[in-house]
């Protein structure tokens, strides 16, 4: 079983952002039954975000995370809670990696929980490209120290910066993006590599793409108006298209299993971590019902052949878009 700063978690984990950050939020009762059956399936690690909301309740996750264990406390100890903040969400929404940005963003998430449930690690959401990362995790260091937060996380890094982080203080967990169609990481001598190597667990966010390759979507009409994906280029007009035939592709796979499309993709990420000398790999797919949660925690067992027959659709039909936009493609990966 992984741990992250010594306490055990699941192999599959629950991305928060979802419940808030879209016009309509989800409701407490179906939230908390979410979050209740994330927990009955094994799936103690929790990631939330200091700004996902929509404005003008741009913590409004925060908030879902303090009713919630209000509501629960004996539930506090059970979960082991990440939260992504270091970002201007008031202004620029740029990352803020100095010392005023990220005490502002630690005191103010600190603040929002209210003592309903510890920080277990924090992270910047992105590198600040005009502060050292050293800088950065120093300044998390004394929060560490001052037993304010659990841990320091790191979000969308290379695995340079990875190094240079871990020299200041031993990093708890990295977070990136991976997927069947977000496979960066696993480059040579590359975040995977390298969090195997310092023995760091990666968290890999949007495993589903962002609900794609479940086939959540089916069309670029079906996104909802305010929806961060439609600002994706994976997903505008053109690209989607193309990227369905994927989609198509691993539903063949998928039901020639017995499976669903999201436990096939969520078994994928799991391979490729979780052995001897790779790193741990925790999921975190969002969903906002107990049935899709339910769904996610029920790990499939697939077979080699299997995987190898996703890498070739993979490898045949390729992916078309980006995995952010040009706007945002230059914070990744830094």
């Amino acid at each position: 079983m992984a741990s992250i700063n010594g306490k055990p978690i699941g192999p599959i984990g629950l991305g928060l952002m979802g419940f808030t950050w879209r016009s309509h939020v989800t409701a407490d009762a179906q939230a908390f039954d979410a979050m209740k059956a994330a927990l009955a399936g094994g799936a103690n690690f929790w990631n939330g975000g200091e700004f996902y909301g929509c404005a003008p309740t741009q913590t409004a996750n925060l908030s879902l995370i303090n009713r919630y264990f209000s509501a629960y406390p004996e539930d506090a100890d059970k979960v082991v809670l990440s939260i992504k903040g270091g970002v201007d969400y008031e202004g620029s929404f740029m990352p803020r990696g100095d010392r005023a940005g990220v005490q502002k963003s630690v005191d103010n998430v600190l603040r929002l929980l209210g003592g309903a449930k510890f920080i277990d690690v924090f992270e910047c959401a992105r590198v600040d490209p005009s502060v050292p990362i050293e800088d950065t995790v120093a300044v998390l260091a004394e929060y560490v120290a001052a037993g304010k937060i659990g841990g320091i996380g790191l979000s969308e890094v290379s695995a340079a910066t990875i190094r240079r982080a871990h020299k200041v203080h031993p990093i708890a967990a990295v977070e990136v993006e991976v997927s069947p169609w977000s496979t960066e990481i696993f480059a040579p001598g590359g975040v995977a590599e390298t969090c195997a190597e310092l023995g760091i667990p990666v968290v890999a966010y949007s495993p589903l793409g962002r609900g794609f390759l479940a086939g959540q979507v089916k069309a670029f009409e079906d996104i909802p108006e305010g929806d961060f994906r439609r600002v994706i280029d994976r997903f505008q007009p053109g690209n989607f298209e193309k990227n369905m035939r994927l989609v198509d592709e691993i539903e063949k796979v998928a039901e020639k299993k017995g499976i669903t499309k999201a436990q096939l993709c969520l078994a994928w990420v799991r391979s490729r971590g979780n052995k001897e000398g790779l790193a741990n790999i925790i999921p975190i797919p969002g969903a906002t019902t107990r049935a899709r949660v339910e769904e996610n925690c029920a790990l499939a067992e697939v077979e080699n052949e299997e995987l190898k027959k996703l890498d070739e659709i993979l490898a045949s039909l390729g992916v078309h878009g980006g995995r952010y936009n040009k706007h945002m493609e230059p914070l990744l990966m830094v």
